[in-house]
């Protein structure tokens, strides 16, 4: 590997992996778990976003942090990339959809192979870059057009490297399945043929993973309920050290997109074998409880066992029995009304059992896309939820509960799911932000989640509920798989598994195993694939970098057969593994959740395109130091406006208050304050929609705003019908704005800079250029903004 000209390896270089930035500068984060370390634009010229580094701390730049310069590259991360082929001044090159690798990569005159220009497609790299040279690479992959049906999701499974192709091997290990349960499946099973189990799930789903039955029993002299809930015994057709296996830890987790999911489990198990389809046997295993009238669970037992499943029920369908007896649902589905009833019973039971824990509840609003048969946004709509869905989830919160507290009384290692209590320095941006709605945090230094429920009831009727659930919300830590079992804050649990989605989680798997080995009185010891890459990549702060430091030296020493090394004896010998995967699993799932999130950005800018230069209503949902985060009513899209579009005030930021002030005419705005915006910007590469402000409704000076003020048709989020259409903006005539918001991106992300310097004059509009790449204004070129802390750019 490349080291850097006249720099010697020393004992002080750091091993880290680099982190890109769309504006071109870097960090490198330390496999030490220390503070990451900065890299200007010009070291990140020599390395791409992923590379193992060993890094040099030189000084600190002027912000303070740490700055590094790249002493070596360990190993290089990024083997295949996959971009747009375009042509500039006659020199092929593939631009990189990941913006967080800031090299254009160099197609020689031979290395195109059949792909056209303006074609996305994957390139495989020849010769890496370094501070001289331009990366070189050949088209390997032909992936089509931009625009065509399902290119978003081809390009973000790449982008952040989802598995999407089964290996043969585990494809041929599926075939060799049977596709119905075999007589010699039933040995040692407690047969449930004739309990009429019955699965509640979305219209749209394809894999049935869990089952209930619930009546009324009596428990001694209490009366009580019975819980059945039925999971698919996947680990009965998934044996570790089997390619099946090693395809469910690599994915770790299905990824879900508008329309598409990339599965776990080949389809033969997920949407078949496995699946709970109504009308045939299927193997599972089962949490089999008992709950009293008070919502404490008295008693419980798992075991496999074969069902049959009576009936597949929607949640709607589920909800119009329940609401009206008398309804053709209701009379359709007679013999199940008894069921579904007790079920409801249950769950009321449940629910109250909750709110007294002081579980914490967040009311937001779920949208789901609804696309065309191109794949395309039609419209965005609020997901309507019911008590048929709130009922399920408690029945698996009841068997996940009962599947923590089993493995922990057996004290066997497992992982369990672990949420974090909130840290010192958000509980005093949270409550420094209630205060200045009138509002407090109890529970002093330490709140419990019922101080946190406490405060959700109090916040429930106020006009700014959705702003304020949002705040809360960013003040939590992101729950995560550990074996350390230290409990879950938001549900008020003292110990949490998850068990009941085995077929779509692989830490599910692996719970169904752990039990499966105590009732068998056998422990069980999962053992790492070698064949197996682990995702050990370090957040950015909190337990799960601490978890991920500690589970990258466990592998290293592991690998290196480090002598003296301090290892866990007896019973937590397998610790080391077990922290390993907890680490795999969590980040996989972040992994998953970023590409879905990159797939409906980019929907939603493709969708934005045709309401370029119209006008809207919306809601104030972020605020930065470089400008304001709104989210359009009724339309669920999230764009930005920019600090350059408030006017000539000089504002500043202020975090506590969540709001920017302008110095002199005293104008604020706040999270919640509903404004009138026009789109006045798509960027498609980027992920990027912009607003211009036309109208603040309620923004407060010290006097009224001078800006124009121009009276919609409608304030419910439909467009002006004045507002100009597409079709008489030309593309050359689009207002072109400073860089503006990634929607993709977290709100609390630091200062939103001007796009790469590659993004040259030669790419203006007549020339040769690249699609969809527009021109943004110098980073020096935005009005100062002060904040009130510093913030990471």
């Amino acid at each position: 590997m490349r080291k850097a000209k006249d720099l010697v390896p020393r004992e002080a270089d750091r091993l880290g992996t680099v982190q890109g930035h769309r504006d071109g500068f870097g960090f490198v984060i330390p496999d030490d778990g220390g503070e990451d370390i900065f890299l200007s634009e010009r070291e990140m010229s020599r390395v791409m976003h992923g590379d193992r580094v060993n890094v040099r701390v030189l000084g600190t730049d002027r912000r303070g942090r740490p700055e590094g310069q790249i002493v070596e590259v360990v190993l290089h991360a990024n083997k295949v990339v996959i971009g747009r082929l375009l042509n500039e001044n006659g020199v092929l090159i593939v631009a990189p959809e990941d913006k967080r690798i800031g090299h254009d990569i160099l197609i020689p005159p031979k290395g195109q192979g059949n792909a056209k220009l303006g074609q996305v497609v994957s390139v495989e790299i020849i010769d890496y870059p370094d501070s001289y040279r331009q990366a070189v690479g050949r088209v390997v992959e032909v992936l089509g057009e931009i625009d065509d049906p399902g290119m978003e999701i081809e390009i973000a499974v790449r982008k952040y490297g989802v598995p999407h192709e089964f290996s043969a091997a585990a494809m041929k290990e599926a075939t060799a399945l049977p596709d119905t349960v075999q007589q010699a499946d039933l040995e040692g099973r407690v047969d449930l043929r004739d309990v009429p189990l019955v699965t509640i799930d979305g219209a749209d789903a394809r894999d049935f993973d869990d089952a209930v039955y619930c009546e009324p029993v009596m428990y001694g002299q209490t009366k009580a309920w019975r819980l059945i809930v039925a999971i698919a015994d996947v680990s009965h057709y998934v044996k570790p050290g089997q390619p099946l296996d090693d395809e469910g830890l690599l994915r770790a987790t299905s990824v879900y997109f508008p329309r598409r999911v990339i599965p776990m489990l080949p389809e033969k198990i997920s949407n078949g074998l496995c699946s709970l389809n109504p009308g045939v046997d299927r193997l599972c295993m089962v949490c089999d409880s008992v709950v009293d009238n008070n919502g404490i669970v008295l008693a419980y037992q798992f075991y496999p066992a074969v069902m049959h499943s009576a009936q597949r029920f929607t949640y709607d369908t589920v909800w119009e029995i329940l609401s009206n007896s008398k309804g053709p649902e209701a009379t359709r589905f007679a013999q199940f009304r008894p069921l579904l009833t007790n079920l409801y019973s249950l769950f009321k039971i449940l629910l109250s059992a909750r709110e007294k824990r002081g579980a914490i509840e967040f009311e937001t609003t779920e949208t789901q896309i609804i696309s065309n048969e191109l794949g395309k946004i039609l419209r965005i709509e609020p997901r309507l939820r019911n008590d048929a869905h709130r009922l399920i989830e408690e029945c698996m919160l009841t068997a996940n509960v009962c599947a923590a507290d089993f493995i922990d009384k057996n004290k066997h290692l497992s992982l369990y799911r672990v949420h974090g209590e909130p840290s010192e320095e958000k509980l005093v941006t949270l409550r420094q932000v209630l205060r200045t709605s009138g509002l407090s945090l109890g529970g002093g230094e330490k709140p419990k989640p019922r101080d946190y429920a406490k405060l959700m009831r109090e916040i429930k009727e106020r006009p700014d509920a959705n702003m304020l659930q949002s705040v809360v919300l960013r003040s939590m830590q992101q729950a995560m798989y550990q074996p350390d079992n230290e409990g879950h804050f938001g549900l008020a649990y003292p110990a949490y598994s998850h068990f009941t989605s085995p077929i779509r989680r692989y830490p599910d798997l692996l719970t169904h195993r752990v039990i499966k080995s105590i009732l068998q009185k056998k422990p069980y010891v999962p053992v790492l694939p070698p064949k197996v890459p682990l995702n050990l990549t370090l957040p950015r702060k909190g337990k799960g970098r601490e978890n991920a430091v500690n589970a990258k030296k466990s592998q290293s020493d592991a690998k290196a057969g480090v002598k003296g090394a301090k290892a866990p004896k007896g019973a937590n010998a397998a610790l080391p593994i077990w922290g390993q995967l907890g680490v795999h699993c969590s980040s996989n799932e972040r992994r998953a959740d970023e590409a879905s999130r990159d797939v409906e950005a980019w929907l939603k800018c493709y969708y934005m395109r045709d309401h370029l230069g119209q006008e809207y209503a919306g809601t104030v949902t972020g605020v930065a130091n470089f400008g304001l985060f709104i989210q359009l009513e009724n339309l669920f899209v999230e764009g930005m406006v920019h600090v350059t579009e408030l006017g000539g005030d000089y504002f500043q930021y202020d975090e506590a208050r969540q709001e920017l002030r302008g110095e002199r005419t005293g104008i604020r705005y706040r999270l919640g304050d509903r404004m009138h915006v026009l789109v006045s910007r798509v960027d498609l590469d980027a992920r990027k929609i912009e607003f211009s402000l036309v109208k603040s409704v309620g923004a407060e000076p010290g006097g009224s705003s001078n800006r124009r003020q121009l009276l919609l048709a409608t304030d419910t989020g439909r467009p002006n019908k004045k507002a100009a259409s597409k079709k008489s903006r030309p593309d050359n005539k689009v207002p072109q704005k400073p860089s503006g918001i990634n929607v993709n991106a977290a709100k609390s992300a630091g200062t939103l800079g001007a796009n790469q310097s590659k993004s040259k004059a030669t790419r203006k509009s007549g020339k040769t250029s690249k699609p969809g790449r527009s021109i943004g204004k110098p980073a020096g070129s935005k009005p100062p903004v002060r904040s009130t802390k510093a913030r990471r750019k």
